[in-house]
């Protein structure tokens, strides 16, 4: 058993422990290093308590506790294995010009001396547009175990930074280096061994605590590790965030009551942080929060950062207790670097430059206000901005062999020592790969596994929301009441042969129409999809196979209760499998339909907007309104785009496919004309001078129209009735490779 200590004081811990807390004192403990100087990982801590406390009580589940050691002679500090570096980086973005001067409309030509003046036009602007510049020669180092913070001002570049040390923004706009232990690092190894925590909570409402941490080991952590020992890891996390007596409440929305907004944080770094990542970056995780629930975080990064991660995070104005948390510090103004080094030299480096830190004063505080105060001035920042690389050069010049020994592993070497120490749980080193790329797996699980655990998350978030299928249950079924209440029974008269086409018409296109409440399911996760998406979570076609399977339950629920109200009420014909069949196959091809346009718009009423447009169009193409026939050739190509006309046109071919079936005979041919007044004697008599006159006898039993006759006046003729079931199925799978296509197009998120 290795020896444990618990630390008195946390404020700076050995680099090589594993901190914890205790569920009783939830005091921190650390796990020093085995007598073989190799630090055990967190699945073999896990492991040795688990079979400790299996061979006492044969429960696997392990017992927080606290043992005191004699000597803590052995803990060692050892080498930095990583070094993040940054260098020269600068971005760029093409701003559209508020207002068009007549300078810039009447330029003069450039000084024949070659003087640059003020009207000259600057490179990649014109009279629409202009450059400005988010990051100018930004360059700095992150260690970890360490804490590096970027400050500044609203709109000084904080989040741009952030987001390009993530590779959040594209290899071609953004010019410098980036590397990883003196390598570049790979946009597919980025993914692998780092998280980014945005600055929005973006969780599902409706799981617990717990739940959420749960469903990110499922997608983080490999399949190869047990279902006990995830649970183990989540509820060591739990400890290490704070969030034991939260565990099991709802996260909740504006709706729901649920955690505070400290917990709701805690838990969005959580998330990203299950598979112990190498880098975390976070952008303003202490935006919104009070002091103590701030602090809190900050204190969470701090361990994190002591577990052997590099923690980078931007924060707009830290207090000073989380002044004394942090290790580096970068201060930006209008993308330029005017402090670069650690809290403790901050009232030095002022001093020198001219404006001591008063002593009673916030040093951030004062270093912002004083940022500030140059920005308004007539020479902006610019003398910091020198004084800066004059001191950066200067420190450099007298620490030259401060860090040699950082440079003594290789990435790959790193890596597989971060491993062996618990770090990228959801990695499976490979010390025989030629490259760091191909050590870790890009997916922590097969595509089976993800669509398993995603249908297990979606089918727990909706089953706590019930009102949201009653809505559409209810709507489904009122509808379906009345059109089987409106017609009911219907007769095999010519007029019944009317109504018959009225409620296809509107039954085809109520299924259609009710589907527009998917819309809002992937908008309301589109954000939490794209998060978990960026870094490797589930590949983005088990999302859509999951989503498509989560689906599939109610579709047939709606389409049964639909089919079974309607069918026998109105007196259908067709047979009632068919008339199922064809509903769940609308309903189906709606659903896709409406799915891919939720991939595709980004606000739910623009969306609303289009559905409703759309299937608008598509109805009055559908061929009832106006047959094929009839339809202009130039609106032809829109006749056969219509997802109503072939589940329109199968249900007809159901319903008037016998041949035997008569629909008008003898005298209710006048039926539909200005003669139906006539009394029905008057009616006999002009029968029998038509018979005359054609030369055929008619009586009123005679046989005039049958279904085939109905189905060629209405020109559905072209394709029989399972060919139209098909096509509308296929519709939907259609649909549903356009909508994965949209995420695959639509979900990079980086800037451009």
């Amino acid at each position: 058993m290795s020896n444990r200590v618990v630390a008195e004081n946390n404020t700076s811990p050995a680099r090589d422990t594993l901190p914890f807390f205790s569920t009783n004192s939830m005091e921190l403990t650390h796990i020093t290093r085995s007598a073989s100087g190799v630090s055990p990982t967190l699945g073999q801590l896990l492991k040795r308590v688990g079979d400790v406390r299996k061979e006492q009580t044969g429960d696997e589940t392990p017992v927080h506790q606290i043992l005191d050691v004699s000597d803590t002679s052995s803990v060692e500090t050892r080498s930095l294995p990583f070094v993040l570096s940054f260098n020269n980086l600068t971005y760029s973005v093409k701003a559209r010009r508020k207002s068009i001067t007549l300078p810039a409309v009447f330029r003069r030509q450039p000084h024949p001396l070659g003087a640059v003046t003020a009207t000259d036009p600057v490179p990649g602007e014109n009279l629409f547009s202009k450059t400005k510049t988010l990051l100018n020669d930004i360059s700095g180092e992150a260690r970890d175990g360490e804490i590096m913070a970027v400050l500044g001002a609203s709109g000084s570049g904080k989040s741009t930074l952030i987001d390009a040390l993530a590779n959040r923004i594209a290899k071609e706009s953004l010019k410098g280096t980036i590397k990883l232990n003196g390598e570049v690092l790979e946009s597919r190894m980025l993914k692998v061994i780092s998280a980014y925590v945005m600055q929005d909570d973006l969780l599902f409402p409706m799981l617990t605590v717990e739940e959420t941490l749960m469903f990110a080991a499922e997608f983080r952590l490999p399949r190869t590790l047990s279902k006990s020992k995830k649970k183990i890891r989540v509820q060591a996390l739990i400890d290490q965030l704070g969030l034991r007596n939260a565990a099991k409440t709802v996260i909740g929305d504006e709706g729901h009551r649920g955690v505070s907004g400290g917990e709701r944080r805690r838990v969005s770094i959580g998330i990203d942080i299950i598979h112990d990542p190498i880098l975390l970056f976070l952008d303003e995780p202490t935006s919104g929060l009070d002091s103590t629930s701030a602090y809190m975080v900050v204190k969470v990064l701090q361990r994190i950062a002591q577990s052997g991660s590099i923690v980078i995070m931007s924060i707009h104005q830290p207090s000073y207790r989380i002044l004394g948390l942090l290790d580096r510090m970068i201060f930006l103004s209008r993308g330029q670097t005017v402090y670069s080094g650690s809290p403790m030299n901050l009232p030095h480096f002022f001093d020198e430059f001219g404006h001591p830190i008063p002593e009673n004063e916030n040093r951030t505080e004062f270093a912002l206000d004083l940022i500030r105060e140059l920005e308004g001035s007539p020479g902006g920042t610019k003398s910091l901005v020198e004084f800066n690389k004059t001191w950066q050069n200067m420190k450099q010049s007298r620490n030259t062999n401060a860090h040699s020994d950082s440079q003594g592993l290789s990435l790959k070497e790193a890596i597989s020592a971060s491993i062996s120490r618990g770090k990228l749980v959801s990695g499976a080193t490979n010390n025989d790969a030629s490259s760091p790329t191909s050590m870790v797996p890009n997916f922590a699980n097969p595509a089976w596994k993800e669509m398993v655990v995603l249908s297990q998350r979606s089918v727990t978030n909706s089953r706590r929301m019930p009102e949201l299928f009653g809505i559409r249950a209810g709507a489904v079924i009122v509808t379906g009441f009345i059109l089987a209440t409106i017609f009911w029974q219907l007769d095999s008269s010519p007029k019944g042969v009317q109504e018959r086409l009225g409620f296809f018409a509107f039954a085809m296109s109520t299924t259609f129409y009710t589907c527009a409440d998917a819309l809002p399911v992937f908008l309301q996760e589109r954000y939490i999809f794209m998060r978990e998406t960026a870094h490797n979570a589930y590949r983005r076609s088990s999302y859509v196979l999951s989503h498509t399977l989560t689906s599939l339950p109610a579709l047939v629920f709606l389409s049964f209760a639909f089919s079974a109200i309607t069918f026998w009420a109105v007196g259908l014909d067709g047979g009632f499998f068919f008339y199922f069949l064809m509903m769940f196959a609308s309903f189906w091809a709606g659903n896709s339909f409406v799915t891919f346009l939720s991939g595709v718009v980004p606000h739910v009423m623009l969306g609303y907007t289009i559905v409703v447009a759309i299937l608008a169009y598509f109805l009055l193409f559908s061929g009832f309104f106006i047959t094929r026939d009839r339809i202009p050739p130039y609106w032809i190509w829109f006749h056969y785009l219509s997802l109503v006309k072939y589940p329109y046109e199968a249900v007809l071919q159901s319903e008037f496919g016998n041949p035997v079936k008569c629909f008008v005979r003898g005298v209710q041919i006048f039926d539909n004309t200005p003669l139906a007044a006539v009394p029905t004697a008057m009616k006999v008599r002009l029968l029998e001078t038509l018979s005359r006159t054609l030369n055929m006898r008619i009586t009123t039993s005679t046989c005039l129209t049958t279904g085939v006759d109905i189905l060629d006046k209405e020109a559905v003729n072209q394709l029989s009735k399972w060919s139209c079931l098909w096509i509308t199925v296929a519709w939907g799978f259609f649909f549903r490779f356009l909508f994965y296509f949209s995420l695959l197009l639509g979900s990079k998120n980086k800037r451009r």
